[in-house]
């Protein structure tokens, strides 16, 4: 009956183990993810991580390796973060793109502008600038895709070109910070650029 008992528990706490482990492995991502938003990369340490996430540096370690690992982790996590927040624009609809975009941007702005300030510091931050780059990319490509077709490839190509660098967060930063537009003027301002690229005309 004891052994019968140990079999009906055994896949019970396998799953508590689990879950624990990813608990433990979020924890870890956050407390790096929130130091870097705190400090320059370089002035991150595993033992200040380990402190704010509850575990041990040897804990850290054996999870991730090193430093530059937890950093691509984190990098990784958060790039997936972005993408699903930025797929729910339909393909065509420009003005729900753009509220998408400076959704994005008054959330993660700032802190876009900060990584890619450091991006030279620390191979994993140039990783995660180039895969967000990348990632900009296509979802322009994406969400313009309707204004993009039948085109020839040399026009496709600048014509895309035009419409990463509108949407760029650069863009967003000189709309928002540098001129101070209201949210809602950056909005329409960028829609008013986009124009000459779509067909949805205000």
């Amino acid at each position: 009956m004891k052994v019968a008992d140990d079999e009906a528990r055994r896949p019970y706490r396998m799953d508590a183990r689990a879950r624990a482990a990813a608990a433990t492995r979020e924890a870890i991502l956050d407390a790096v993810t929130e130091l870097f938003w705190e400090h320059p990369s370089d002035q991150v340490r595993l033992e200040q991580v380990a402190a704010r996430s509850g575990v041990t540096v040897q804990t850290v370690i054996r999870r991730f390796g090193n430093k530059d690992k937890l950093f691509a982790a984190a990098a990784e996590r958060q790039s997936e973060q972005v993408m699903e927040a930025r797929s729910q624009v339909v393909p065509g609809d420009v003005r729900g793109a753009v509220a998408n975009l400076v959704e994005h941007y008054e959330l993660m702005g700032e802190r876009v502008l900060r990584m890619l300030a450091e991006e030279g510091r620390l191979p994993a931050l140039k990783v995660l600038a180039d895969g967000g780059r990348r990632l900009h990319r296509e979802w322009c490509e994406s969400v313009f895709a309707p204004f993009l077709a039948g085109q020839h490839a040399a026009v496709r190509r600048r014509r895309l070109a035009q419409l990463v660098a509108i949407c760029d967060v650069y863009t967003w930063k000189l709309l928002r910070r540098d001129s101070g537009l209201s949210r809602q003027q950056t909005e329409r301002a960028l829609v008013e650029m986009l124009v000459p690229f779509t067909k949805d005309v205000p």
